[in-house]
């Protein structure tokens, strides 16, 4: 391969672009296995059961089928008939097949939202905690983003006082995500209406509802889409995708609703940068969507049960504060009693990333720092519950008991 001296440039975006948080630390836990440690990971932002049968079967029939060949930019008919129809019918969103644009997914489906909204002097409002690919998606469109901090006592929700005091005349956007990513806590319906009410008189302000985690809920509140608000349903776009509720996280399936014709745009960026998806994955999504709600509560049940396990056990550490997760499969404790101190290999804590690298080298457990969700993450780490309960007890004791070393 050709060298070259001075080396290539390199743009400003990307040399200024943070790595994914989650997906470094996946990846470290990759590595550590592969050289033998015996580690327990809670980074990982995926189920761990495969694909329903029924799911990948219908990708092998269209597959064997031949359905091989390029497809509508936006998405084969059928598939966004199916996922508007859902949407009417589980959501309460007016849309057709026409507001549907099938993305790379969810995670493409929010660049290009953000793509085409942003023209790069604007804000974006976004409640944090908050997934950490908001920010480097609204900077990488040229936007701001303005964080709204919700307080762990308050189950990391935040207030429509709060909302109303950071809209300014430059506000395009706000990002809601519900059940959340990192917190998995939930906003219930009155509060969503009560944050849409600060929204609706401000005609320029486009909602983003993220509602990727709207199938794993178990805490007794309700899912509610603020796309189904008649004031508001002209500005939401609603992404979602079959990653998460389905456990097709490799398949890269993700959707945004748009009204207005705002998904014609989408798809014209979408046109630019992919094309479609892969097209025997098409019928994959019907087969999801019209014939898996056994398998989907069959997992909702199992990350039910973990969130119970789980929290119980964090709890119970000495210094750790955490709300009850309701949503997702995440829990984002306040390990901040830590700071100052040393770890029981000498090392000095004084950031949920010293803290998440002494846990890693010192007891084998990973997990996520808060910093990248946030500046009122600093004080947390993310643990994703995203595997089993043996794992889920086995770590917890690690942590438990190198916890109880720390001085």
């Amino acid at each position: 391969m050709k060298t070259y001296d001075p080396p290539m440039r390199l743009s400003r975006r990307v040399q200024n672009l943070k790595p994914s948080a989650t997906l470094a630390v996946t990846a470290r836990v990759r590595e550590l296995k592969a050289e033998g440690r015996d580690v327990i990971g809670f980074g990982a932002g995926e189920p761990d059961f495969g694909t329903p049968d029924n799911i990948r079967q219908a990708a092998i029939d269209a597959l064997l089928a031949g359905q091989t060949h390029y497809m509508p930019v936006p998405g084969e008919p059928g598939a966004r008939t199916a996922i508007a129809d859902k949407l009417r019918r589980e959501n309460g969103i007016e849309c057709t097949a026409d507001d549907i644009v099938i993305t790379v997914g969810g995670k493409h489906a929010l660049y290009m939202v953000l793509q085409c909204l942003l023209d790069g002097d604007e804000e974006v409002v976004v409640p944090t905690p908050a997934w950490v690919s908001y920010r480097p998606m609204i900077e990488l469109a040229g936007g701001t983003v303005v964080e709204v901090p919700g307080p762990v006592d308050s189950d990391f929700k935040i207030t429509p006082a709060q909302l109303e005091a950071v809209i300014s005349d430059r506000t395009a956007a706000v990002i809601f995500n519900s059940p959340s990513n990192p917190c998995g806590t939930m906003y219930s319906p009155d509060e969503l209406r009560a944050l849409a009410a600060v929204v609706e008189p401000h005609e320029r302000i486009t909602v983003i509802s993220d509602e990727i985690y709207e199938k794993i809920i178990y805490g007794g509140i309700e899912h509610f889409s603020l796309g189904s608000l008649a004031g508001l349903a002209d500005r939401v776009i609603t992404v979602n995708g079959m990653s998460k509720a389905y456990a097709m996280t490799g398949w890269r399936i993700g959707y945004a609703s748009a009204p207005g014709g705002f998904a014609k745009s989408i798809a014209k960026l979408q046109g630019q940068m992919t094309s479609n998806i892969t097209s025997f994955c098409y019928a994959a999504i019907v087969e999801a969507l019209t014939n898996s709600a056994a398998e989907v509560e069959r997992m909702r049940q199992a990350f039910a049960d973990r969130a119970s396990l789980i929290h119980g056990l964090i709890t119970a550490m000495p210094g750790v504060r955490c709300p009850r997760p309701t949503g997702a499969f995440y829990i984002f404790p306040d390990i901040s009693s830590c700071f100052g101190k040393r770890s029981p290999g000498g090392r000095t804590i004084d950031s949920s990333v010293t803290f998440a690298e002494a846990l890693l080298e010192e007891a084998n457990v990973a997990v996520v720092p808060g910093e990248d969700f946030g500046e009122c993450g600093h004080h947390h780490v993310r643990l994703s519950f995203a595997c089993s309960n043996e794992l889920i007890e086995e770590g917890c004791r690690r942590i438990d008991a190198w916890l109880r070393q720390v001085s």
